[in-house]
């Protein structure tokens, strides 16, 4: 594993422990509860992210050389059977695979390039590299609950999202992490309003699946009003997103896709770091 990979795996790692370690995140696996999940726990991610040691550096490798896309997918399915087997059998990273794999690809290639690694920079490297096929690709392994729920909606899958340059990635969730900081947000705090902002926007497939367009609108408009009462920065903010959590919870939405771009944004910001 070259130099470039190791920083990514190490980046990729790191954002993916941070991301589930935030709480409160509404619906979602924290280390204080299971959320609205009821098949994992804070132990089953962190069995999965085990898992996956090697594989972002790997593709960042394959990245690097400009490997076809099926080569990066076949790589991607391998890490999903590797999942799938340490959680036995429960979809906890599906999305990251995805995701982080496709940015850790366009990592290896910029750095091998000279060319930055900004988010920016990745998506525009994964749109040129892989953009046509990620846009005529469907699914090789059976159809996961996300996929199912965008073809019945008519919504933006995580595939679309890459496909088009990860806007609610580089538009929504990095800017709103950065703007955070810059008002003096630790980076939990930060990835909080990040999280908030994704969720106020995305088509989460997730909710679709759990909750239809009415659980979807729901988590949107209660996002909105979160945001609109100064986020993060609203003197009982952490009570209001405890609320809505408990909401999340018993309505059995859980806002997966949101929190899969969250930790795409950890892992850009990471990458930014070093």
């Amino acid at each position: 594993m070259h130099d470039v990979a190791v920083v990514v795996e190490d980046a990729a790692r790191r954002a993916l422990l941070a991301e589930i370690a935030l709480y409160p995140k509404p619906g979602l696996v924290s280390p204080v509860d299971s959320g609205a999940h009821r098949d994992m726990d804070l132990s089953t991610f962190h069995r999965s992210i085990q898992s996956l040691q090697g594989y972002f550096g790997t593709i960042a490798d394959e990245g690097e050389r400009g490997v076809p896309f099926h080569q990066l997918r076949a790589l991607g399915l391998q890490a999903e059977q590797s999942m799938l087997r340490a959680t036995g059998g429960i979809n906890t990273h599906r999305g990251a695979i995805f995701s982080l794999g496709l940015l850790a690809a366009g990592a290896g290639w910029n750095r091998a390039h000279d060319l930055p690694v900004e988010g920016a920079f990745l998506v525009q490297t994964v749109v040129r590299l892989w953009g046509s096929d990620l846009a005529a690709s469907r699914p090789a392994l059976p159809a996961s609950h996300g996929s199912r729920a965008a073809a019945r909606y008519g919504a933006r899958g995580a595939r679309s999202e890459a496909a088009e340059g990860f806007p609610t990635l580089i538009e929504v969730a990095l800017p709103a992490f950065r703007e955070a900081e810059a008002r003096g947000a630790d980076q939990d705090t930060a990835g909080i309003q990040s999280l908030f902002a994704v969720m106020a926007v995305l088509e989460d497939t997730n909710l679709l699946h759990r909750g239809g367009m009415d659980g979807l609108v729901h988590v949107q408009q209660a996002a909105r009003d979160f945001l609109e009462e100064g986020g993060v920065f609203h003197p009982r903010w952490r009570d209001q997103a405890v609320a809505l959590h408990r909401d999340c919870i018993s309505r059995n939405l859980s806002p997966g896709g949101s929190a899969d771009v969250l930790a795409a944004a950890l892992f850009l910001r990471e990458l930014e770091d070093r």
